[in-house]
């Protein structure tokens, strides 16, 4: 009988372990770095699996008729596939896992219209892009707080929806250092 006892002990120990090393079912926050600002939602997918899914605003460089450089804000819709892949290792050091506090790959699609933009210089042609970006990154709580921030880094493709100086396509890069806060 103390066998039984054990066993179903260790096994609702093991249980419980199993789902803390999971991501968090789904999570809505804002976000603020050098490159914009946006709002987010990750949900999971599977234990190590999450979607995360972004709208905001992505601050760029562009030219107008007169070539005359400028920075600009235009809007961005981002839908972003995270394999956190270092989330066992994390519990068994005791760090925190809370709000999806991970290192992870992911494989970024960045769509930017060019519905508007925001700029102090007139008549500039902002193209739609698609943008697709394998990256590493990671995301860390500040503290035992809902504030939080993520870095990362990756290079990948982008296609313009109309022709660009001669190309329809380039090379892209996704380098992000944010701060945010999880609802």
């Amino acid at each position: 009988m103390k066998r039984i006892i054990i066993a179903i002990i260790l096994l609702f120990n093991l249980v419980g372990n199993a789902q803390d090393n999971s991501v968090e079912k789904n999570i809505f926050g804002i976000q603020t770095g050098l490159f914009g600002a946006w709002i987010t939602n990750e949900t999971r997918l599977a234990n190590k699996f999450s979607l995360r899914s972004e709208i905001g605003m992505d601050l760029g460089l562009a030219t107008n008729n007169n070539d005359d450089v400028t920075s600009l804000f235009i809007p961005s819709i981002r839908m972003e596939p995270r394999w956190h892949y270092n989330l066992d290792k994390r519990v068994e050091k005791g760090r925190s896992i809370k709000n999806n506090s991970s290192n992870f790959l992911a494989l970024n699609f960045i769509y930017s219209p060019d519905w508007f933009y925001i700029s102090k210089v007139d008549n500039i042609n902002v193209i739609s892009t698609l943008s697709i970006i394998p990256k590493w990154a990671i995301k860390r709580n500040i503290g035992n707080s809902n504030f939080n921030y993520e870095a990362g880094f990756g290079i990948g493709y982008a296609i313009y929806f109309e022709e660009y100086r001669g190309d329809r396509s380039g090379a892209a890069v996704d380098l992000h250092a944010r701060i945010g806060y999880t609802f």
